[in-house]
């Protein structure tokens, strides 16, 4: 049996669980895959911080030059993450002719496309199952298992940490600040919690997710991105009564003329629609071709395992040969494509409305008028008796209508004087697929 060298270049939580797996389960892996993977190094800057596993010292090295250096060393995987040290590890590797496995959404949505193309020109793979999802195998699903497939929609939940906070607020009635309180707790939230809540870690992932499915060279800031900051647990409570439950999604569509439209916002997702049943921290994320329908993958969508699984899969399909001759067969991240990137205010959806107005007569008529005058059609009303003696919440559900529209008419109804705050706009799914 074949023996591989493997080096890991970053020895934070996903390090150590991927040095555990090639040091632990050794022999069960090789028995499973057909080849032997060998951990050679383990390199990080500061090789004195407590880790959950132990490595023997011969392993350890800080210096990422003989790591390079060394002949012996076929696959390097990066698991430092950010966008800046990170890069020049990959490019570097990629360079001494590595071939690279990393679990870094935010380097290969930011900065990836130019490191595909140095991949290639050295004949090598970069392989990133790990990027997205955790240990759901999300990347190999649409790469390769609907490969027969023209994937038209890709809908789902990608940031655990949001989810998490979300199923609180929609279980237990929590207030954002103490769902986050709470996921910071227990480990799912880091203390500065912005990259999950503000949407951007899911839109990281969704670049990755279009470029492959759409092959769509997409920029990272061609992403509509909205966070999950300013959720009201009324408007959970309003949902929920109305039939949805709310989840920050990522979504991407191809249109009716050929365009695709990327997005990442909280959205009432159906209580009929899998989706709306994904709990906690876990991750499911839908997918459409048009010749197998709708398909769904769920599962544990980040953590030290999970990920550390992803990773090592990656690590075997790179030493059996399978994923260089992937890589360089098929363009993935093409930097040219058929498809325009649309922007959100060409999106069709339905939509969530609260306006806190006065309760007086003529102002429902009001409101309705402004959105009829924008072409947004009215599907329900829903008007609860006020605890607050100035003002009532009020509710509607719209029919599809364009982003456009609706943004037009939301700012000319902040101007009346019957509404005493800004509307809150929730979007609204599609019953089938999570479109």
């Amino acid at each position: 049996m074949r023996t591989v060298n493997v080096a890991i270049v970053g020895f934070g939580t996903v390090g150590s669980g991927v040095a555990r797996i090639l040091l632990e389960s050794g022999d069960a892996l090789a028995a499973r895959a057909g080849v032997r993977l060998r951990l050679k190094y383990v390199c990080d800057t500061d090789l004195q911080r407590p880790r959950d596993i132990a490595v023997p010292q011969e392993l350890l090295t800080d210096s990422l030059d003989r790591v390079l250096a060394d002949g012996e060393v076929e696959i390097v995987c990066e698991l430092i993450g950010g966008t800046t040290v990170a890069y020049d590890v990959v490019e570097r590797a990629l360079r001494a002719g590595k071939h690279v496995v990393t679990a870094n959404k935010a380097l290969l949505a930011e900065r990836g496309m130019p490191l595909m193309k140095l991949a290639r020109e050295q004949g090598v793979a970069i392989s990133f199952e790990g990027a997205v999802a955790g240990g759901i195998p999300l990347i190999l699903a649409v790469r390769d298992g609907l490969v027969a497939n023209r994937i038209t929609a890709i809908a789902g939940i990608v940031n655990g940490t949001c989810n998490y906070i979300l199923t609180r607020m929609h279980e237990e009635g929590t207030p954002y600040a103490e769902a986050l309180s709470a996921a910071q707790a227990i480990g799912y939230a880091e203390a500065d919690p912005t990259l999950d809540v503000s949407g951007r870690d899911s839109a990281h992932k969704l670049v990755i997710l279009g470029r492959l499915a759409f092959a769509v060279p997409i920029a990272f800031d061609e992403v509509y991105c909205e966070g999950i900051e300013g959720i009201d647990p009324r408007d959970v409570r309003f949902g929920d009564e109305l039939g949805y439950i709310i989840k920050l999604l990522a979504i991407g569509q191809l249109d009716s003329s050929g365009g695709v439209n990327l997005r990442v916002h909280p959205a009432f997702v159906p209580k009929g629609n899998p989706l709306a049943y994904v709990a906690d921290a876990y991750n499911a994320i839908m997918v459409h071709g048009d010749a197998a329908g709708d398909t769904l993958y769920y599962g544990r969508g980040a953590g030290q395992m999970p990920t550390a699984s992803a990773v090592v899969a990656d690590v075997v399909d790179t030493a059996l040969g399978r994923a260089t001759l992937t890589f360089a067969e098929r363009d993935m991240f093409a930097e040219d494509a058929a498809h325009a990137v649309r922007p959100i205010d060409d999106v069709r959806t339905r939509s969530y409305l609260r306006f806190d107005v006065i309760d007086e007569p003529g102002v429902l008529a009001a409101i309705a008028g402004i959105l009829g005058s924008h072409a947004i059609s009215i599907a329900s009303v829903l008007q609860h008796e006020s605890t607050d003696a100035e003002h009532v919440p009020l509710i509607i559900m719209t029919h599809e209508a364009l982003e456009r529209d609706m943004q037009d008419a939301l700012r000319q109804i902040e101007q009346l004087d019957a509404v005493r705050c800004r509307p809150v706009h929730i979007r609204v799914v599609d019953q089938e697929g999570g479109r």
